[in-house]
């Protein structure tokens, strides 16, 4: 069994508890996530099943869309609803949609983040979340992360003492929304959390593509389990014959072919639509190709 399977990850599950539930329903130890979801989270999870797991990096590095929903006004530990309360702040002035549309295109682009405290980040061997549940306080390193678009979703709800809306992100790998909504509240001189958060879309995915746990327990459906080549759909082909073929799947260093795509540093090769390896340009022997990732047979 060989392919990517959409999965909507419910709430209350961690990513790897759907990792164990979808090896042991299918009856395979090759499975894998691509990109983690926090317990609290739910939505579109692709697993990669047998061979697709050699190319999980693919699907984890493409883009992913989030609908969050921000309290601005309180602040949390983990910075999302599931820790506890460590700053409030009572809202004394109105705040618009245009103060925060202006706020959205200040964290559009490549901006700096540092990872939460309560996060699977490892700093010194140890991931963020140890160091936090045994008290201590490390130095975090920022990391650079790209918001393709903001988008404000909903209406902004003043609610007593805090005020609440929803957006749209549209994002790169390694994105932490919860630490976004805390630097919204910043922006406008507020504490802030993310209080809910779905992931609508990952890796070319999206609800309506997915099945759930239950669904695939009951009875997996047909054609749900999506081919292999979709995770590597977005790079540029390199078409081959059967001579070429065997000399690849080894692995082998090649001259760069005359039909290299145009320009081109990275191609996905194919045999009669069968993906069998991604090449590269050789970053150190000039006019070869060198092999990224060789399929298994």
């Amino acid at each position: 069994m060989n392919g990517i399977l959409p999965l909507w990850k419910e709430k209350g599950m961690t990513s790897h508890d759907c990792v164990f539930k979808v090896r042991k329903i299918l009856k395979t130890k090759k499975v894998g996530h691509t990109g983690t979801l926090d317990p609290d989270v739910e939505g579109v999870l692709p697993l990669c099943i047998g061979k697709a797991t050699r190319l999980a990096e693919y699907i984890t590095d493409s883009g992913k869309t989030y609908e969050a929903e921000v309290t601005i006004g309180i602040s949390t530990e983990t910075e999302d609803a599931s820790g506890a309360v460590i700053e409030s702040k009572k809202i004394d002035a109105s705040i618009t949609a245009e103060q925060l549309l202006l706020i959205f295109e200040e964290l559009t682009g490549q901006i700096e983040q540092v990872p939460p405290m309560y996060s699977a980040v490892k700093v010194n061997g140890r991931r963020l979340y140890e160091y936090a549940r045994a008290g201590e306080i490390v130095e975090r390193p920022s990391r650079i992360v790209t918001i393709d678009q903001i988008e404000l979703i909903s209406s902004i709800v003043h609610d007593g003492e805090t005020v609440r809306f929803s957006i749209r992100i549209v994002c790169g790998k390694g994105t932490y929304i919860r630490t976004l909504a805390v630097m919204i509240g910043e922006k406008l001189g507020y504490p802030a959390h993310m209080s809910k958060l779905v992931r609508t879309s990952s890796g070319g995915f999206y609800e309506k593509d997915c099945v759930t746990l239950e669904e695939i327990a009951v009875s997996m459906p047909e054609d749900v389990l999506k081919p292999v080549e979709i995770a590597v759909s977005h790079l540029p082909k390199w078409n081959v014959f059967d001579t070429v073929a065997v000399t690849i799947k080894n692995g082998a260093v090649l001259p760069v072919p005359t039909d290299w795509p145009d320009g081109e540093k990275e191609a996905a090769v194919y045999l009669n639509d069968e993906l069998l390896a991604i090449y590269q340009i050789h970053p150190e022997k000039e006019g070869k190709v060198k092999p990224i990732k060789v399929m298994p047979d």
